[in-house]
């Protein structure tokens, strides 16, 4: 007796347009996560430039710092330990991203990417998985380094606990999405660092991280008001320094709805810029 196979029926168009299960997605982004936060942590290069440039600055200014701000009892060092946070935050979540991405896609690894069957969304969710753990690191780094070897204070209450961990989750995702939508005006690899380096340094003194804020020029202070970076640092200005510090803060308050106004809309900002801009091939070299 012999059987006869019926020939099994090709996917219809409809259904190879169909995007893949929820699962699926998750599972990608899952998959994604993991060669991402494994290439970083091989990376020595990048782990040591990503994490330890911050941690370098924090030990030479904070050795060279001393004195009080003028007008408060708190030590300058203080000031500046609570704002090397927030370049903590912006060297991994900023420079490091828009670095990542431009060498990623100098080297075709963008481009091959976009080509599997991989949604495109789980290499952005990998890049942000990636930046929240090493931000995190990151700041767990610099805080245990102030408190240990500058005596930072660590929040007294349970309110700055909170404001510490919403600043940092807040200001990772803008400075992520800044960096992402950043990476198209990289031309290629090689000028990654060029094209970066400048920006992540300027918003820094311009931002309060070196300066207390209230001290720098007016104009300045303007030009940082329109940057996440500085109301990163003044938000873990508020977590670390005492209350009556806000007499020398330009708005004679934390503005803690503030902070969090303008770092959600730069999230959001950067997220419509990246979808808007980004590039899954390199420039073509002519």
């Amino acid at each position: 007796m012999t059987t006869t196979l019926e020939p099994r029926a090709l996917p219809t168009a409809a259904e190879l347009r169909r995007p893949a299960s929820a699962p699926g997605v998750w599972r990608a982004c899952a998959a994604r996560s993991k060669v991402e936060l494994r290439a970083f942590f091989r990376n020595k290069q990048s782990l040591v430039f990503t994490l330890m440039f911050p941690v370098i600055l924090l030990l030479v200014f904070g050795s060279i710092f001393s004195g009080k701000v003028a007008g408060t009892d708190t030590d300058l060092k203080q000031v500046f330990m609570a704002g090397i946070v927030a370049a903590g935050v912006m060297s991994t979540a900023f420079s490091g991203l828009a670095i990542n991405i431009a060498i990623e896609r100098d080297t075709g690894t963008v481009r091959r990417l976009a080509m599997t069957p991989m949604p495109k969304s789980a290499y952005f969710i990998g890049k942000l998985v990636r930046v929240i753990v090493t931000t995190a690191l990151e700041a767990v780094l610099l805080i245990g380094l102030a408190l240990v070897a500058f005596g930072l204070p660590l929040p007294g209450t349970p309110e700055r606990w909170s404001t510490l961990l919403w600043d940092l989750a807040l200001g990772t995702v803008a400075c992520a999405m800044a960096g992402a939508a950043y990476s198209a005006l990289i031309p290629n690899s090689r000028s990654a660092a060029a094209i970066v380096t400048p920006v992540f340094m300027v918003l820094q003194f311009i931002s309060g991280v070196f300066f207390p804020f209230g001290q720098l020029p007016a104009w300045m202070q303007t030009v940082a008001a329109f940057f996440p970076v500085k109301w990163m640092a003044q938000g873990f200005r508020s977590v670390f320094l005492p209350d009556s510090f806000t007499a020398v803060e330009p708005a004679g308050n934390w503005e803690l709805g503030h902070i969090a106004l303008v770092l959600a809309a730069w999230s959001l900002a950067g997220l419509a810029l990246t979808a808007l801009t980004f590039r899954w091939r390199g420039h073509r070299v002519r």
